[in-house]
């Protein structure tokens, strides 16, 4: 759900957080075959893609990708149209209904992959990315964010993962050392708290589904498990209920209170810290932008998340926006054509300097992190082996009815405890997975 922030432009740290959060609804109605029937090889493509809070440097950045790819291509032309991202899902859905008023080519949030194919409303491009000699390079979970049931649906353009911000100013004030194990974090975030009650130890929220998976998943636990192309809830099992507990243990008066904490969000946690509330924080290297523009400029530092063991690093959920081509396309070598200068090396790098996006590719994302030494911590959480959502059309509304929030939630208000909390939630995502079918 949810996710473009970046480097360059402070107010855009909250727009999209790795599209992480924002997902597409799942009563829009089910399209029809819009195959199109032929393939035109000139003409005018149209182009859907995200609006940023300062779209001016990506404009700038696409712009100059569109003018190499009319180079190359007579007879050809591009129309750019930069839709607000709160509103793509019924703007997408309704594009996938009506072909002759849809765009050929459009960016989405990695969450929303296998709803849109399930929607009927991309193109399979398998073979067209196998034969890509950039695509050799792109990172697994990138990948894999553009794949449903072995086919892939589009080209990854930018991932965004989180890892721990610190105040280096209260560290050394207080002698701690970055923490090497999640027993660490709770001890440094409660100690914190005690020696400066006016701080959150480590800011953390109810409904920071985002910020509390490397939990589940650094104790082993799982969203869910895949078998025969259906998905199964797994966030009940003995393993994720331990990361649960583990997450959950930060709400109290000793750390964050729930009467505050529990129903802040990622952004809310974000901007505690910024604004001096907060010790630590679990935050995206797009969060930097916001972090930068509060008053902890120049006295934080990053480092990635700590598993359970010394050395380990806890899995992030790998955020990002993809770009696809609609099965209604009526230009599909052109449209993939673009794709691939869009989605390519040289825009990505470009896309990088300009908004701070992480490349998707292992060797230009190397080539970033020479130039900002700020992401180093991402893509060691990346190389760690980040994960994704379940690839299921069910994600998007066990996400959008808020179906793991509500359990935190009731866990740290003391509603319920993890058993029974995390029971009725994955009986919730059950019914969506089944309903996905």
């Amino acid at each position: 759900m949810k996710l473009s922030a970046r480097l360059a432009v402070p107010a855009a740290g909250f727009v999209l957080a790795g599209l992480a959060g924002l997902t597409a609804t799942a009563c829009a109605p089910q399209t029809s075959d819009t195959s199109a029937k032929n393939d035109e090889k000139s003409g005018t493509l149209r182009v859907w893609l995200f609006q940023e809070v300062s779209n001016g440097p990506k404009q700038k950045v696409v712009d100059r990708a569109v003018d190499a790819f009319r180079a190359r291509h007579e007879g050809a032309d591009v129309e750019i149209e930069y839709i607000p991202v709160e509103t793509r899902a019924q703007k997408i859905k309704a594009a996938f209904n009506d072909p002759k008023s849809a765009p050929d080519l459009i960016e989405y949030g990695n969450t929303d992959t296998a709803g849109y194919v399930k929607d009927g409303g991309l193109a399979d491009i398998t073979e067209e990315f196998g034969a890509w000699r950039d695509a050799e390079d792109t990172d697994p979970t990138a990948k894999q964010s553009v794949t449903v049931d072995g086919k892939v649906y589009g080209a990854p353009l930018f991932v965004g993962v989180r890892a721990l911000y610190y105040r280096t100013d209260v560290f050394d004030d207080l002698g701690l050392e970055p923490p090497k194990t999640q027993a660490e974090l709770v001890a440094a975030a409660k100690r914190i708290r005690a020696e400066k009650p006016g701080l959150y130890g480590l800011a953390v929220g109810g409904a920071y589904t985002y910020g509390a998976m490397p939990f589940i998943w650094a104790h082993g636990g799982e969203l869910a498990e895949e078998s025969g192309g259906t998905y199964t809830s797994a966030i009940d099992s003995p393993a994720a209920r331990k990361g649960i507990k583990a997450y959950t243990s930060l709400f109290g008066d000793d750390n964050c209170p729930a009467a505050k904490c529990a129903e802040m969000g990622g952004n809310d946690t974000v901007t505690a810290f910024a604004s001096g509330k907060a010790g630590m924080v679990i935050g995206g290297d797009f969060s930097r932008a916001a972090v930068e523009a509060g008053t902890v400029k120049g006295k934080y530092a990053v480092v990635p998340l700590p598993g359970v063991r010394a050395g380990e690093i806890a899995p992030a959920f790998a955020g990002g926006n993809n770009l696809g081509v609609l099965k209604s396309s009526s230009h599909r070598t052109l449209a993939v054509g673009l794709m691939k200068e869009l989605a390519g090396k040289k825009t990505q790098a470009e896309l990088f300097d300009a908004m701070g996006f992480l490349p998707t590719y292992t060797d230009v994302r190397e080539k970033a992190a020479g130039k900002e030494p700020f992401i180093e911590p991402f893509i060691k959480t990346l190389a760690a082996g980040a994960k994704a959502a379940p690839a299921s059309a069910g994600w998007a509304q066990i996400d959008s009815s808020l179906v793991l929030p509500t359990m935190f939630q009731e866990v740290v208000s003391g509603r319920k405890d993890v058993e029974a909390a995390s029971g009725d939630a994955a009986r919730k995502m059950n019914d969506a997975f089944g309903a996905a079918r």
